[in-house]
């Protein structure tokens, strides 16, 4: 059975960096995860075991979303795409494993249905559904994943042409959605004034990476709109 997980609320910041970044330290992201959780966040979303462990060994109190991008061949989900990333997420101390709940083909043709129904049964760990739509979203959860999010609108093959946020899912997402499952909104958010609107719409919490920890790509927007 699942461990009891608490309801997410408020600010969840998203503690990554990028390949080849300084900031990309395991001791660098625990720093920065712990200022957010200081200063109010409720929850951090990490990359990797390797961080992952770092945040929880410095902050062992804290909710923390976990994940981990691969990539493989004939497939273009990287979200946590299969069983053996989403085992290492969890026994590197997540409290919740966020996967790509999208209808795209998965690394060996793995079903969805069959991961989720595995990591239920034999880790009783609860899921984040990373999702890019209404249609999605509602399978993930009737699949049984505890959380969806709108992390991939806008970034999938059949959303490309969409802008996150995802302000016309967030509605619709949370009239249709078991009132158990909790909704996060996550995507382009890039304003305390965007996070409140996310609340407002009916997300349960609004994820923030880019614009808070996002240091690297923050820094290359303002040299390049400066000259």
């Amino acid at each position: 059975m699942p461990l009891e997980l608490p309801s997410p609320s408020g600010l969840i910041v998203s503690v990554q960096a990028p390949e080849g970044s300084p900031m990309r330290d395991p001791e660098v992201i625990a720093a920065m995860a712990e200022a957010s959780l200081r200063n109010g966040a409720t929850g951090v979303r990490l990359e990797s075991p390797e961080h992952i462990g770092a945040v929880r060994r410095r902050c062992p109190e804290a909710l923390i979303i976990g994940l981990w991008k691969r990539t493989f061949p004939g497939s273009s989900v990287y979200i946590t795409p299969r069983w053996e990333e989403v085992r290492a997420v969890w026994g590197a101390g997540a409290d919740v494993v966020a996967i790509d709940a999208t209808e795209r083909a998965r690394p060996g043709n793995e079903e969805l249905a069959s991961l989720v129904r595995r990591v239920r049964e034999e880790l009783g760990a609860p899921l984040m559904a990373d999702v890019d739509s209404l249609a999605n979203g509602l399978r993930a959860a009737e699949l049984g994943c505890a959380w969806v999010g709108t992390t991939l609108y806008g970034y999938t093959e059949a959303t490309a042409g969409q802008k996150p946020p995802a302000w016309d899912v967030l509605g619709p997402l949370r009239e249709q959605l078991p009132a158990a499952t909790a909704l996060i909104c996550e995507g382009g958010i890039a304003s305390a004034e965007q996070a409140r609107r996310a609340l407002d719409l009916g997300a349960d919490a609004a994820v923030v990476g880019t614009a808070i920890t996002g240091v690297d790509l923050q820094v290359a927007a303002y040299v390049k709109a400066l000259g």
